[in-house]
């Protein structure tokens, strides 16, 4: 999982002579090796890329970084010192930087000590992540059904009396106990009248006879996010239950229908809505219908009202429309699904028919 000669064939177009990757998230894209927070650096250059790292991490970088040269950094020889180095052996001027993750202070350490010129170039790794190659859909579907295998298991213990904290633990557990690595993010598990929160917290609420619960989570797995919610009823289902319900289906799969490389994030997200504006849910339906999925659980491209711009082949986002209606009920089906020539392919097989436990 390299992904460096990507960025360096993207250099020239953008006027750069590097790239200077801190951010974990394009660390990790850029090289496939993950450490926390600021505890690396890459430089991806025309000619040659550099992976700089302290001792705790220089023996596993070497495992696993390819085509690159570790440098370590040590007591007298900072990461600014070691990026000086590189730079000169290079002859890199003109070098991009990751504008949308490093604070300002970050950015004034390398600016004063950097010899070189900085330029925002965030945008840079956004636009080269927006397309999966064969190998990150592969993580991404690995990842995926370990989530599915936990949404297996905890279909078979909710009952009334839990409570969503304790559904919400036990879902993390069963993902690492299948493979995770971690997860996507911490998992949402509503019920009842919290089920109009679309990112609701869990709480000690218990689970009541004749009530949705929804559960919205995912795991990582070889750096990649996985990302699903399904909604289910516990007991029974009234008839508003039944119709919010299956409006709420009508819609992903009119979303998912009209998704397909070439098409703008608007008309997909707009598929959607329409059914549940028809439905006269219009204005219960609060976010927009997807996401790009990846390395990060949020990232380009969207299928929102808000992007004109034609979604690429390749690019893998989320189809989670939804229904919350205040302090009574809530409705969300996610699947995430990869976008191709005239159509999309749905990575998530977990069943999503209404079913009431």
């Amino acid at each position: 999982m390299n992904h460096f000669s990507r960025i360096a064939q993207a250099l020239e177009a953008r006027g750069l002579d590097a790239m200077l990757l801190t951010g974990e998230a394009n660390r990790f894209y850029a090289s496939g090796f993950r450490s926390s927070g600021t505890d690396g650096a890459a430089l991806v250059t025309k000619g040659k890329t550099y992976y700089f790292t302290d001792a705790r991490y220089t023996e596993a970088a070497a495992r696993v970084v390819e085509h690159a040269e570790i440098r370590e950094v040590r007591p007298g020889r900072s990461y600014t010192a070691l990026i000086n180095e590189a730079l000169a052996e290079q002859s890199a001027n003109i070098v991009g930087f990751e504008d949308a993750y490093m604070t300002v202070a970050d950015y004034e350490g390398y600016r004063k000590a950097l010899h070189c010129e900085l330029t925002p170039a965030a945008d840079l790794l956004f636009d080269l992540r927006r397309v999966k190659d064969d190998e990150e859909q592969s993580a991404l579907i690995s990842a995926q059904r370990i989530a599915e295998r936990a949404l297996e298991d905890i279909l078979k213990e909710i009952r009334p009396g839990k409570t969503e904290k304790e559904i919400a633990a036990r879902l993390q557990y069963l993902m690492l106990h299948y493979g995770a690595e971690d997860m996507s993010f911490n998992p949402i598990v509503v019920s009842g009248p919290n089920g109009s929160l679309p990112h609701g917290v869990p709480s000690l609420r218990e689970i009541q006879t004749g009530e949705f619960v929804t559960m919205d989570f995912g795991c990582i797995f070889h750096g990649y996010c996985s990302d699903m919610t399904r909604t289910v009823a516990v007991g029974s289902v009234s008839e508003e239950m039944r119709r919010v319900y299956e409006t709420v289906l009508a819609a992903q799969r009119a979303g998912i229908a009209a998704a397909a490389a070439g098409v703008t994030g608007r008309a997909v997200d707009g598929a959607a809505r329409q059914v549940i504006e028809d439905a006269g849910y219009g204005d219960y339906f609060s976010h927009s219908f997807g996401h790009g999925v990846g390395v990060e659980i949020h990232e380009s491209p969207n299928a929102s009202a808000r992007n004109e711009e034609p979604l690429p082949a390749g690019a893998v986002i989320s189809a989670e429309p939804g229904i919350y209606l205040p302090g009574r009920l809530g409705v969300r089906i996610e699947d995430v699904i990869i976008l191709k020539d005239g159509g999309c392919t749905d990575i998530t097989h977990a069943p999503k028919e209404l079913l009431v436990l």
